[in-house]
C-alpha cells in the first residue's frame, strides 16, 4: 500500500543524520548575493541593535514618578483683580491642574420653582395636563410639578419644575475671557526613581529666572501657558472660548553607563481632548458658591471653561549587563546563517546548473554504505594474490 509505504519511509528517514557539507561554488553572482546578504545582516545588528536600541543593556522602562504644580500670574478682570487662588483648580498643585479661562455665572439661585427652559424636550406646555407631576427629564433641570406657567416675562409657557431657580439656562451671565491669562506660568517639578538601578532623578532648578524654550532654556521647569499652547498648536484665543485638554509630557531617557548626572527630562506638548465642534468638545466644569441671605439659603452656580494640564511623565534607563549583551550576540551570530539559506535556495532554483549543484551539495550515504559493503564482501571472497 503506497501510504503505508510513505508512513514506513518517513519513519526511517526520520533516524538519519543530517550534517552540512562545505561546497565552494566559483559563480560570482552568487557570490555578490551572498557577501550583500551577510553585510546586511551585520550592519542590522551593530547599527540598530547594538548602537541605536542598546541591546547589551538591562533596562527599566516603569519607574516611580512624582510631580508636584504650581500655577503663578494676576490678571485684571474689569475692575476686579483675579490671582491663582480663584482661578486654579486645585490649589495644592498635583500632576493634574486646570485654570480657568472663561466663566458663565448664574447670580441667586434659591431652591424653588420657576419655569423650565423652553429648549428642553416635552417642556413647551398650554394646559397642566401637558405636564405631568413628578416626571423628570434627565435633559431638564428639575422635577416637574404638574403646572403649566407662563416663562418668565413671555408670552408662551412652559411646565414648572422645582429645583434651583432661576435656572442656568435662562440666568446666566457671560463674563469676559481672561486673554491676560496667556502670560500666566506653571512651574513643575518632578522627581523620578529608577529602583532596578537605585537611581534618584529630580528635574534642574534653575537659580535666576527663566521660560522653558527648547531651544534656549531646554531643562527650565517654568513654561508659559501661551507657550504650551502654541506648542500644542491650538490657538489660545480658541482656548478660551471652549476650553481644553493639554498633555504635558516629561520623557527620561538615561544611560546609565555615563554620568547619572546626564540624565535629564525632555518635554512636548499635545491636545489630548477632541477639537471638533461637539457639545462635548473642549473642557469646562461647574461648581457653586453658597451663602445665606435673610435666613434663605442661596447659591452662585459658576460654569468654568479653561485649560487643564495633564502631566504625564515616561522614562527608560538603561545600564550594561552581561546576560542581555550574550544573549543578543548570540542571535547575531545565529542570524548571520539566514545568508546561507537564502544563497542556497537561490543556487538551487533560479542559477544555471542548479541540478547539478542539487546533486553534488547532497550525497545519500546509504548509497555509500551499499558500496562500501559490496567491496569489502568481494575482497574478503577474492583475496588479491
Amino acid at each position: 500500500d503506497q501510504s503505508c509505504r510513505c508512513r514506513y519511509d518517513y519513519f526511517v528517514g526520520f533516524w538519519d543524520y543530517e550534517t552540512p557539507k562545505i561546497m565552494v561554488v566559483k559563480n560570482r553572482t552568487l557570490g555578490v548575493i551572498y557577501r550583500g546578504v551577510q553585510f546586511l545582516v551585520i550592519t542590522y545588528f551593530i547599527w540598530y541593535v547594538f548602537i541605536s536600541q542598546k541591546a547589551y543593556q538591562d533596562s527599566e522602562t516603569r519607574p516611580e514618578s512624582s510631580v508636584y504644580t504650581m500655577m503663578r500670574g494676576v490678571a485684571l478682570q474689569g475692575d476686579r483683580v483675579q490671582d491663582m487662588v480663584e482661578y486654579v483648580q486645585p490649589s495644592e498643585g498635583g500632576d493634574v491642574i486646570s485654570t480657568i479661562l472663561r466663566r458663565e455665572v448664574t447670580q441667586d439661585q434659591k431652591q424653588g420653582t420657576c419655569p423650565e427652559h423652553f429648549s428642553v424636550a416635552k417642556a413647551n406646555c398650554t394646559k397642566d395636563s401637558d405636564c405631568i407631576a413628578g416626571e423628570i427629564d434627565f435633559d431638564g433641570n428639575g422635577q416637574r410639578t404638574g403646572r403649566c406657567v407662563l416663562y418668565y416675562n413671555q408670552t408662551f409657557k412652559t411646565c414648572e419644575i422645582r429645583s434651583w431657580c432661576p435656572t442656568e439656562a435662562h440666568a446666566a451671565l457671560r463674563e469676559p475671557a481672561l486673554t491676560e491669562a496667556i502670560n500666566f506660568t506653571l512651574y513643575i517639578k518632578n522627581t523620578i526613581h529608577f529602583p532596578k538601578f537605585k537611581v534618584l532623578r529630580k528635574g534642574f532648578k534653575y537659580l535666576n529666572k527663566c521660560h522653558y524654550n527648547e531651544e534656549t532654556h531646554p531643562y527650565c521647569p517654568v513654561f508659559r501657558l501661551g507657550y504650551i499652547a502654541e506648542q500644542a498648536r491650538e490657538k489660545f484665543s480658541e482656548l478660551c472660548r471652549t476650553g481644553g485638554v493639554i498633555g504635558v509630557f516629561i520623557n527620561w531617557k538615561c544611560d546609565f553607563d555615563l554620568d547619572p548626572s546626564d540624565c535629564a527630562p525632555f518635554y512636548s506638548f499635545r491636545r489630548l481632548d477632541v477639537r471638533k465642534n461637539l457639545p462635548s468638545s473642549g473642557y469646562h466644569y461647574r461648581f457653586a458658591k453658597y451663602y445665606s441671605k435673610n435666613g434663605q439659603e442661596y447659591r452662585t452656580l459658576i460654569k468654568a471653561f479653561g485649560i487643564r494640564l495633564d502631566i504625564i511623565v515616561h522614562g527608560h534607563a538603561g545600564k550594561f549587563s552581561l546576560i542581555p549583551t550574550i544573549i543578543n550576540t548570540v542571535t547575531a551570530m545565529t542570524s548571520v546563517g539566514i545568508c546561507t539559506i537564502i544563497c542556497d535556495w537561490i543556487m538551487l532554483t533560479f542559477i544555471d546548473k542548479h541540478e547539478l549543484y542539487s546533486e553534488k551539495k547532497f550525497d545519500n550515504t546509504a548509497v555509500l554504505e551499499v558500496l562500501s559493503v559490496r567491496n569489502t564482501l568481494w575482497f574478503l571472497l577474492f583475496p588479491r594474490r
